[in-house]
């Protein structure tokens, strides 16, 4: 099972542990990873390969999924599409892992994309969905609301079964595995970024599985409407300046493009998959896009 905490401490850094197949596997499963392109399809399959330490992916060509595992249970993050869901449990399984120790179940953002999946992989596994607030009934149900801005353009998910709310600074723990909830309102209501550490050895570097930062919405909604979404701004901005201030080694999004990682990962890797100014210049990006969204709809406003 999963253990609670809602403290804000630098995570201790976590010892690489494998399932005993899966030291077989990696050198066969990265072998085997194709490579994929950044305007890949979101159900775009690709074999499961490790990022670093007990850190793999096992999403698909699209979108991200993240696999933390360890002798006394695994984490996983995020469950990629309605359609792809079976594919994550398929690549935990070739990886020689078992589904069945996956203890606890977390996410980026509940459209979906991202949250589309969790169904299957919770059918899978039996582990508890773990959510912030603002995410809950939207995983309950299956469909966003009004306070999320892609409402009118989101399509409806399998609605999660079994979801335990956590703290915004929720410390989910299994086993020795420590990730550190970073509370990323913005993109969509419920959003979440995660950072904790892998090591290879005796050399750790602190992961941060940041969440989306575009401010992207249907054709009704308006970040700038104060008065229908009071606070939306502002939770916005400090998300951003959350991510930018992580301690931050390997950075990993959601949309796999969004971080380069089919540039940093694999035999033809050609950029460095360590940067520790990639979450600055992540966030950067999202304020830069923030700020032209807002003055786009200022500009809207102001025509007659």
């Amino acid at each position: 099972m999963y253990a609670r905490a809602s403290l804000f401490p630098l995570l201790l850094a976590t010892t690489m542990s494998l399932a005993p197949s899966a030291h077989a596997a990696t050198s066969q499963a990265n072998a085997s990873a194709p490579v994929c392109a950044d305007n890949a399809g979101w159900d775009n399959p690709t074999a499961p390969l490790r990022i670093y330490g007990n850190t793999w992916y096992v999403g698909t060509c699209g979108i991200s999924a993240l696999l933390i595992t360890s002798p006394e249970g695994h984490i996983l993050i995020d469950g990629t599409t309605p359609k792809s869901g079976e594919k994550v449990v398929a690549n935990i399984r070739a990886l020689g892992f078992d589904p069945r120790d996956v203890k606890a179940i977390v996410f980026s953002h509940e459209h979906f994309d991202h949250a589309g999946g969790l169904a299957a992989v919770q059918n899978a596994s039996g582990a508890p969905v773990l959510a912030r607030g603002p995410a809950v009934q939207t995983l309950q149900r299956g469909a966003s609301d009004r306070s999320d801005a892609q409402m009118q353009v989101l399509e409806a998910f399998p609605a999660v079964a079994k979801v335990t709310t956590i703290a915004d600074d929720e410390v989910v723990k299994v086993g020795p595995l420590k990730l550190q909830a970073v509370a990323s309102g913005g993109h969509a209501p419920g959003g979440t970024s995660w950072t904790w550490s892998s090591c290879e050895k005796d050399v750790c570097q602190q992961m941060v599985y940041a969440d989306s930062v575009s401010a992207i919405s249907d054709d009704v909604y308006r970040y700038g409407d104060e008065a229908a979404h009071p606070g939306v701004v502002q939770r916005f901005r400090e998300t951003l300046a959350r991510i930018e201030a992580l301690d931050c080694d390997i950075l990993i999004t959601p949309h796999p493009s969004a971080s380069h990682l089919w540039q940093r990962v694999g035999p033809g890797a050609s950029e460095p998959l360590v940067d520790k100014g990639a979450c600055r210049a992540y966030a950067k990006g999202g304020s830069e896009r923030l700020d032209k969204r807002l003055a786009d709809e200022a500009a809207s406003k102001a025509k007659p």
